[in-house]
């Protein structure tokens, strides 16, 4: 059995509903999972890089961009219910099948364009440094939560936590949330577990604009205005 070895996951589900073929869509003119694929690779770190999918076409496009699809995700996990947590472990099983238990993994979401190697590489760095079970990727809320607001049945606002109400924004405590890009993994920690959010987690933060949730046609049209702004930018100073 090998096990010095550090394997990158991108977890890439066909069928998605809210956005059709959401996983290969092009997005600024590139099959979305590329993004994930190709900074990965940039980063230098992984000794696999692996799709779990159960789409052929999406395996197809992902060997287009020299990842590995060594198998296809069984039914049972290629529903709306299946957590990453349960493709993350059917990987490290079907890798000890083939002799082979990492000693580090990392899972990638496929729909993470923002995605940055500097990102990953400092995950990795805390994560080998550190005894924790996994580091993720988080990012703050633009506005304190802990003066959110609900509306009622009546129609009516009230703040879900009204203790705060006259607390100074600038005097509550920063929160944070996750950023949905990667969560690197202590192996044979999160075999225990099996669970990416362990109680010894540590945070890679991110700026809010390397952050978009892409869930439904609104949440990808905002990314990709943020990516062409991120782009002009770029453009702009290297002039």
């Amino acid at each position: 059995m090998i096990h010095n070895k550090v394997v990158a996951i991108i977890s890439a589900r066909g069928g998605s509903k809210r956005i059709p073929n959401k996983n290969i869509k092009l997005f600024a003119g590139q099959p979305i999972i590329s993004y994930s694929i190709r900074v990965a690779q940039e980063t230098g770190l992984f000794d696999r890089v692996i799709v779990s999918t159960d789409s052929p076409e999406i395996a197809a496009i992902a060997r287009e961009y020299r990842a590995e699809v060594p198998f296809l995700r069984p039914a049972e996990l290629a529903n709306d219910f299946a957590g990453t947590a349960e493709v993350v472990c059917h990987a490290i099983e079907w890798l000890a099948q083939e002799g082979m238990q990492p000693k580090f993994i990392c899972c990638i979401y496929a729909t993470a364009p923002f995605i940055q190697a500097s990102y990953l590489k400092q995950g990795y760095d805390k994560l080998v440094s550190s005894d924790a079970t996994s580091v993720f990727s988080v990012t703050t809320y633009p506005y304190p939560i802990y003066r959110s607001l609900k509306i009622t049945e009546k129609g009516c606002i009230t703040m879900i936590w009204p203790d705060y109400e006259n607390i100074r924004s600038q005097d509550l405590p920063e929160a944070y949330h996750d950023a949905g890009q990667f969560y690197w993994a202590n192996t044979n920690k999160y075999l225990k577990g099996k669970a990416l959010f362990a109680k010894d987690s540590l945070p890679v933060i991110l700026p809010r604009y390397l952050v978009q949730d892409i869930d439904t046609a609104e949440d990808w049209e905002t990314a990709e205005m943020m990516f062409a702004t991120m782009k002009a930018k770029t453009e702009f100073k290297n002039k």
